[in-house]
């Protein structure tokens, strides 16, 4: 009740169902508009208030059983419908009371209807599958510097044997994380150590050439995010912006909490003549649909070419707490 996804859903259903009624009262299409701007009278109203209704109710809500949630929700949106039909326009001289019970009875309707396909998309996305398709997700992240860090730890054994098994450290919490269950979001100060691990690992092969300019905002730092959000973008960054390049690059990373949003801006040097390299567009696309399995419609992300510079930007609901 409280998603814009749902809601977007729920707004464009109702007003094709209202579409659809008009068109049915209407003789010929030129009085299709007069006809549903009588329906919009009642119906818009109504949406209206019970959207703010729900809203408000959603965490009494959450706590019913279902049966019970569904309930209230068809009882509160006939009672809502009833009302807001009572004092609407007269409809072909039907009573006050006649045109309160209709709109009543196609809000319930309406509202079971749409409990159905709620239902139903649930059952589509139950933990099961969103599961396996974010572990499958999750299964393709397998960083490609893997066998360059073990080379780079190999020389490092007998000439600096501390920074060697500091190396092997971070290596293990790399892939402790891509293995740990992906349904959980962890708090973005975690995803930040986890990507400078990283980083620490990259400089072994990249020395002074990696650069990174990180700008974190403290109210940002417990934000819920999915799990290894922020390490591909920044690997992505240093394989498709660093590397190619022969001088010093630089990645910049911004985070920051904006009232109920977050947002993650990070970009790289972008070398045309190396964009055939393949992964780039996958790996975003993996981003993006997990993004979009967590937060549906409310996460975005989006990427722009800016001069001499690769962008990306992502907005996501800034929900704190412990990771869950």
């Amino acid at each position: 009740m409280r998603s814009l996804g749902a809601l977007a859903r729920i707004l464009v259903a109702a007003n094709a169902a209202g579409l659809a009624a008009a068109m049915l009262r209407s003789s010929r299409p030129a009085e299709i508009p007069e006809q549903f701007g009588r329906i919009a009278i009642t119906l818009e109203p109504a949406l209206f208030i019970c959207s703010a209704l729900f809203y408000a109710l959603s965490p009494a809500l959450s706590r019913l059983p279902y049966a019970a949630g569904l309930a209230v929700v068809l009882g509160l949106s006939a009672l809502v419908a009833a009302a807001v039909g009572s004092f609407g326009a007269p409809v072909d001289g039907m009573p006050e009371a006649t045109l309160a019970l209709w709109s009543a009875a196609y809000a319930l309707l309406l509202a079971a209807a749409l409990a159905a396909y709620f239902r139903l998309r649930e059952r589509a996305f139950s933990p099961a599958l969103a599961e396996a398709r974010l572990q499958a997700l999750q299964a393709r992240i397998r960083p490609h510097f893997l066998f360059n860090s073990l080379n780079a730890v190999l020389t490092l054994v007998r000439r600096e044997p501390a920074r060697a098994e500091e190396a092997l450290h971070d290596l293990a919490d790399l892939f402790r994380a891509l293995l740990a269950d992906s349904r959980k979001l962890v708090t973005l100060a975690d995803e930040i150590a986890l990507t400078r691990q990283y980083l620490a690992l990259e400089r072994l092969r990249l020395g002074e050439r990696l650069a990174v300019d990180w700008k974190v905002d403290p109210q940002a730092r417990n934000a819920l995010v999915p799990p290894m959000l922020l390490q591909p973008l920044v690997e992505n960054a240093v394989y498709h912006g660093v590397e190619p390049g022969t001088g010093r690059g630089e990645v910049r990373i911004e985070v920051a909490r904006e009232r109920d949003r977050l947002r993650i801006e990070l970009s790289n040097p972008y070398h045309a003549e190396h964009q055939h390299r393949q992964g780039n567009r996958m790996a975003l696309a993996n981003i993006e649909e997990r993004l979009a399995l967590h937060f549906d419609v409310e996460a975005v992300l989006d990427t722009a070419i800016e001069g001499e510079r690769f962008a990306i930007r992502i907005l996501m609901p800034a929900r704190s707490g412990e990771a869950r």
